[in-house]
């Protein structure tokens, strides 16, 4: 769908739009019916807007301005929505740093001002020097929705592979930085995603896909392939790597350990519903110039090499360790031996770090951070003493550091940047930002309710001290609840003025994420889908019945898998909510796996090409199971033209299907970002964005004004 720049050339609305209903609140344009229909396992399925799925018609691209039209409309006379843009510019404008990264004299970090649409690369020759810039992404395009998506330096620090993707893309072209000079060097790869940048002497390993046939945003990607790029060379002179053309829907990735010694070979199957991967190595030491296998086949676990000791492959994985544990690969004996045996509590997801010739583990406790030291061997050395109960995330570095940065958050502590001396064991704030709020306004607890099944789920709650417990509080549930991905306690400057406003934002740590393992993703995958469901419902359920809001008070909101979450229970419970924000969501679970990487998501959805699995996913799926009678909370639905992970059609589909069954007086509507991805693409649409959403949501709970708010 790439029409939008067209939009304006378009004289007229096509005869597939009609100017509008004559029922229902809104006038919605009526987009036009097909006959086709599918047949699944002998059950026969209609989807009469599967033009919506051309993403470059002109059909579609009248629709889109029509939808539009009829939301921005809509929004435009709320009379608080530029007041919460305006108080979302002024807790959003404060520098915001990340952890610097060393290499070599040199460390790295990235700097966004406040309201800079992209973050900035700098560098600093040592930690007192003055920061010189490298690269700012805001000059690379007129609207600031070219981003940074690569940076990745050689081992000698000479040259870095930049990567940059354009409108929210997640295409990205690769080029070559000679840091001396900050010139480009006349290497130019393109088509690449799904890749690291891997370095190996005078090149570097990438994946790509070969030149999609038409739309570049919309067709299935397929043929993952692995090339090794030597500098000052055409990309046609590249060295086709590895591929796998028996098995087109499979990645194939190649990183190396920090001494470029090991190239690894990572192959995933999702499309064939392996959750798992397979790993190879080659050693660049050795006469065979073939990768060799650490695990041969791809299976239902995952295998990721933290870091080499010698001969040693470091390896993270879930093997019969729901929990995860740490093992070593002898490269020479071929041989196994456990170095971090599993624990009670699950090793948070791709959260074991090398640096200064330590394994640096964090383990989730009721999915908040602990992080414990060992050495190579796996002997336990020291806990890291983190600020509070929250999260942390960093502690990589290179072999010689000394001291290594972390990053820690909660709901109310904004990211604050500390330097840990790896020696005395002792964490110092190197960086703490200054947000115009008071953290002391608010409290964060931690509640666990009970699931359909009996299940304990935790859920956080955070909101202004002093809350009345009287159910008519402007309630906010967050979830996602899929593909392994936990949620813990983050702080978002976005969610201040809805906090300010008397709101309450629960976030649900849903079966399908990572929070206690293996175990806890296994219970959301799949057959089992709907127990994220369930455990949403309930989440609901215990805010009602605690009396934190009520039905009437109650939004619910989740972005891409975090959408289907949404979609799907607001067929199912469309009671328990008056506002529903379904984000980018995987709305058609009959045909997603049939665009860009969505076979990907097979390990976790199922297929419908499979029998079983079809009757679980057609039972569930968001756009199949919108009923007329069903008196649906207000919708607003978000999505973009260059998601190419999600594709739009998702969106586009079910806001024409609901619009059409639905006649009671809920607004349901569709905000369709342009140059914007399946996240914003730069600082400015965000903050449009949310002022939106929180503009539509409190509106429809019956809010006419906001309350004033003294800065801190």
């Amino acid at each position: 769908m790439r029409y939008l720049h067209l939009i304006r050339l378009l004289p007229m609305l096509s005869s597939s739009v009609i100017l509008a209903q004559t029922t229902g609140p809104l006038p919605y344009p009526v987009a036009k019916k097909t006959d086709q229909v599918d047949t699944y396992h002998s059950t026969t399925v209609a989807d009469p807007y599967r033009w919506l799925e051309d993403d470059r018609s002109a059909e579609t691209a009248a629709w889109v301005k029509a939808e539009n039209q009829v939301t921005f409309d809509y929004l435009s006379q709320i009379p608080y929505r530029k007041q919460f843009q305006d108080r979302l510019e002024q807790v959003y404008n404060y520098p915001k740093y990340s952890a610097p990264n060393r290499k070599g004299d040199w460390f790295y970090f990235s700097k966004n001002d406040g309201l800079q649409n992209q973050a900035v690369l700098y560098r600093q020759k040592g930690l007192d020097a003055n920061p010189e810039l490298v690269i700012d992404p805001n000059k690379l395009s007129a609207d600031g929705t070219t981003r940074l998506g690569a940076f990745s330096l050689s081992k000698d620090g000479k040259y870095a592979v930049v990567g940059l993707s354009k409108g929210g893309s997640d295409w990205q072209e690769y080029q070559v930085m000679e840091l001396a000079t900050k010139t480009y060097l006349p290497d130019k790869i393109e088509w690449v995603k799904v890749s690291g940048a891997a370095w190996q002497g005078d090149g570097f390993y990438y994946s790509r896909y070969p030149k999609p046939e038409g739309s570049a945003l919309a067709a299935k990607n397929e043929n993952h392939q692995v090339y090794f790029h030597k500098l000052n060379s055409p990309q046609s002179a590249d060295r086709l790597v590895y591929e796998d053309a028996k098995n087109p829907q499979r990645f194939h990735i190649v990183s190396t350990t920090d001494d470029e010694r090991f190239a690894l070979l990572s192959v995933s199957d999702r499309g064939n519903g392996k959750d798992g991967n397979s790993l190879f190595f080659l050693d660049a030491q050795s006469t065979v110039k073939t990768f060799a296998p650490v695990v041969a086949e791809v299976t239902d676990f995952s295998y990721g090499v933290v870091d080499n000791d010698g001969d040693r492959l470091l390896i993270l994985t879930n093997e019969k360790a729901p929990n995860s544990k740490v093992i070593a690969f002898d490269t020479k004996k071929r041989s196994f031996s456990t170095i971090i045996p599993e624990k009670p509590e699950p090793i948070a997801e791709n959260s074991v770090s090398a640096a200064g010739g330590k394994l640096f583990v964090e383990y989730a406790k009721d999915v908040t951070s602990k992080v414990v030291v060992y050495n190579y061997s796996g002997k336990y050395e020291t806990e890291v003493q983190l600020p509070g109960i929250g999260s942390s995330s960093g502690f990589g570095g290179e072999k010689d550091d000394k001291f290594v940065f972390y990053s820690f958050t909660s709901f109310t502590f904004p990211p604050t940047i500390y330097r840990y001396d790896i020696a005395s064991r002792k964490s110092t704030v190197f960086r703490a930002p200054e947000v115009d709020f008071k953290p002391t306004d608010y409290e964060t607890k931690q509640v666990f309710y009970t699931s359909k099944d009996g299940t304990k789920v935790p859920m956080f709650l955070t909101y202004r001290k002093g809350l009345k417990l009287d159910g008519t509080n402007p309630t906010l549930l967050y979830g996602y609840g899929g593909f392994n991905v936990s949620l813990p306690p983050s702080f978002s400057p976005f969610r201040i003025p809805f906090l300010e406003q008397g709101g309450v934002y629960a976030q649900a740590n849903l079966r399908g994420g990572s929070e206690y393992g293996e175990k806890w993703h296994e219970q959301g995958m799949k057959l089992k889908k709907q127990n994220v469901f369930d455990d949403f419902i309930a989440a609901a359920e215990y805010l009602i019945a605690q009396r934190y809001t009520s039905p009437a008070k109650l939004a619910i909101q989740g972005g891409s898998n975090g959408g289907l979450l949404v979609g799907a229970v607001m067929n199912q419970r469309p009671d328990l909510f008056q506002v529903a924000i379904p984000q980018v969501g995987v709305m058609d679970m009959l045909r997603f796996h049939k665009f860009t990487i969505g076979w990907n998501w097979i390990a976790d959805y199922g297929s419908s090409d499979n029998a079983e699995e079809f009757k679980a996913l057609y039972a569930y799926s968001p756009l199949h199971n919108i009923k007329l009678g069903i008196k649906y909370p207000a919708t607003l639905i978000t999505t973009a033209d260059h998601d190419d992970r999600v594709v739009p059609a998702h969106s586009f589909k079910y806001a024409a299907t609901l619009q059409a069954t639905y006649k009671g007086p809920n607004p349901v509507l569709i905000r369709i970002d342009t140059n914007s991805g399946h996240g914003a693409s730069n600082t400015k649409k965000n903050i449009e964005t949310t002022a939106d959403i929180y503009s539509f949501i409190l509106w429809n709970m019956g809010v006419k004004s906001l309350k004033e708010i003294a800065s801190k």
